[in-house]
């Protein structure tokens, strides 16, 4: 639906659109704004942990207030900011990248999405009804089996509600990638970003799982008197370590991975030249995947495990970097000898690479386990995974937004401002987080409220809150640009860098609702630019012009979630008074009978016939 519709609708009939859509696009509009809602909470309360930690002794806020901070910045910058933004360009870029005209669940599609802001939804409203969770993002037991009040209460049901979204969405890409590709499209034709999804996918659909148990086993425990995690009562508390660094070591990969993949398109595209070294790279992927599960319990040398375990996990950590290397390497030599053009996402994609090796290189020294003792739980480890995170991911995805703006919103992110953001939170980033090595290897621990007057921390600390403002003032840039460019800046054409080579920039931007007017021929690796060398215009169709046949939208999705997050409620508070219970039977009715509903009805959506599509090649919008 073009915007100049949208603008003649009323606001309840865009409101209701997004609420029962089930198209790719639409999707990804709302992961975009949902998870761009949750970086500016997150990014506020990292502001608010830098504040505290500006000056010696200083008493901004209590040393409660404190836990509940770094607890839900941690949780909310990778489960509720980091994923749905990275979902958001999985979303609107794959399906093109394949030649498809939609994922292959587009109503999963949609139920992941309300699932995952449901549950982050729950999660926050922890801070409005009596504390949130306390406990550390890593949730360890038996600081969280104890924690009074319902704060780790609302993590738990937050992140199974959350996490179920994430598994949902994974399983329909991987399923997406394999049977839905154009003609041609074999493996080792997709571009390396879809490559990338395809992996991380398989990635959350082997590491989710472990996670949900955890919360399960914990759920219990919490609300029903279990003793999975309680010592006293024959439990064991490690084994919620091993739970959540089984998923939480392959999650760092889910949110890099397809990152890399981005990258990869970009410096091709950017450089003017082919991707240097394609099979190398989809094979380090593939390795990168791999071995991401088995080196988890690098989190947890300093717990016990005995020296054997300790070797092989320093070694499998070791080993990590080469597929790494390999990708770095290759990313350089794309750039090596080509005609590259400095754009906004060109400049995040560049100075992601000596961000991220540096991040890779304080990997490699928390990887050798008997200086792991002196590093584990010092503000090194802080240091080290911001660079892992924010110079991977959070570059990352400003570079894919710079770069696929154009094809989501149908105009090109304004450069100038572009590049104004990118320089103070560039400057930002490396003030804060390199600073923070030293301040570990002096001593100080990560996680403490206050230090102290002549502990030779003030300096480092007083520059890293100051880097923090800068990322802050670039962020905002950023969102100024976002304003403006909806405003001022003029349409953008299907191919608005020239020097597209993937499928997506064959078509107009932003799409038609059916992506492709005719399923695309894919004739050799970057599919457009071969159509290109042949001197033509778009690209060779696949099949000859006909109806198309469309999902229809549905509000389904959006309750069954509802009753998830009404049920949510009742879990927690049941322990209380069981009258809460009745919130559970309500909730869990309203989500089966919701898809008691979808199973019942018939719905076999809609055709969008060969006259309409040819009104709409005459008017340009299916060219």
């Amino acid at each position: 639906m073009s915007t100049a519709v949208a603008q003649k609708r009323g606001l309840g009939a865009v409101i209701w659109d997004y609420l029962t859509t089930v198209d790719h696009k639409k999707i990804a509009h709302l992961y975009l704004v949902s998870g761009g809602l949750f970086f500016l909470i997150g990014g506020l309360e990292a502001m608010i942990i830098r504040i505290q930690l500006m000056k010696p002794d200083n008493d901004f806020i209590s040393a409660g207030l404190y836990n509940e901070m770094i607890t839900m910045h941690g949780t909310t910058m990778i489960f509720l900011a980091a994923m749905p933004l990275i979902f958001a360009i999985m979303n609107a870029v794959v399906p093109l990248q394949i030649g498809a005209r939609d994922v292959a669940f587009p109503f999963l599609n949609s139920l992941g999405f309300w699932l995952f802001l449901f549950g982050g939804l729950l999660l926050n409203v922890s801070w409005f009804t009596g504390g949130a969770p306390d406990a550390g993002w890593t949730n360890y037991a038996p600081l969280s089996t104890t924690s009074p009040g319902h704060g780790v209460d609302y993590y738990v049901m937050g992140l199974q509600i959350s996490g179920a979204g994430t598994l949902i969405g994974g399983i329909n890409f991987l399923v997406t990638i394999v049977n839905m590709r154009a003609p041609g499209m074999t493996y080792m034709r997709m571009p390396l970003f879809t490559w990338s999804v395809f992996v991380t996918s398989t990635l959350i659909l082997f590491a989710f799982p472990a996670l949900t148990v955890g919360l399960f086993l914990m759920m219990f425990d919490r609300m029903f008197g279990s003793a999975f995690f309680d010592v006293g009562l024959g439990g064991n508390a490690i084994i919620w370590e091993h739970l959540f660094w089984i998923f939480g070591h392959p999650e760092v990969y889910i949110l890099i991975l397809p990152l890399f993949g981005a990258f990869s398109d970009i410096f091709s595209t950017f450089s003017k030249k082919r991707l240097f070294g394609y099979s190398a790279m989809v094979f380090a992927t593939v390795l990168i995947g791999f071995l991401g599960f088995m080196v988890w319990a690098h989190h947890m040398f300093t717990v016990g495990m005995g020296p054997i375990a300790n070797s092989i996990f320093a070694v499998a950590t070791m080993a990590i970097a080469v597929p790494t290397g390999i990708k770095i390497f290759n990313w350089l030599f794309t750039m090596w000898g080509g005609q590259i053009r400095m754009t906004a996402a060109m400049l995040w994609s560049i100075a992601f690479i000596p961000s991220f090796t540096i991040g890779g290189m304080t990997g490699v020294m928390l990887a050798a386990a008997a200086a792991d003792f002196q590093y584990h739980d010092t503000y090194f480890v802080v240091g080290h995974f911001h660079y892992v995170i924010v110079g991977g991911v959070a570059f990352g995805l400003f570079a894919s937004l710079h770069y696929w703006w154009p094809k989501m919103f149908g105009k090109v992110l304004n450069e100038k401002l572009g590049k104004l953001a990118f320089w103070p939170f560039f400057i930002g980033f490396h003030l804060t987080f390199f600073i923070q090595h030293f301040l570990g290897l002096m001593g100080m621990p990560r996680r403490y409220w206050v230090f102290l007057e002549g502990q030779g921390l003030a300096t480092g600390n007083l520059i890293s809150t100051i880097g923090a403002f800068l990322m802050a003032i670039g962020t905002i840039i950023f969102l100024i640009n976002v304003v403006y460019t909806s405003v001022k800046e003029k349409k953008a054409s299907g191919d608005p860098w020239e020097h597209g080579r993937t499928l997506e920039w064959s078509i107009p931007s932003p799409p038609p609702h059916y992506n492709f007017v005719q399923t695309p021929l894919v004739r050799g690796l970057d599919p457009l630019w071969v159509e290109k060398m042949d001197g033509k215009e778009g690209m060779t169709p696949a099949e000859p012009l006909g109806d198309i046949h469309m999902p229809n939208a549905s509000i389904l999705p959006f309750t069954i979630s509802l009753g998830t997050f009404i049920a949510g409620f009742g879990f927690i508070y049941q322990v209380d008074d069981p009258i809460w219970l009745i919130a559970v039977f309500a909730g869990m009715g309203l989500t089966l009978g919701s898809m008691l509903t979808r199973s019942l009805k018939d719905d076999l959506g809609h055709h969008i016939h060969k006259e309409e599509l040819e009104e709409d090649i005459k008017k340009g919008v299916g060219k």
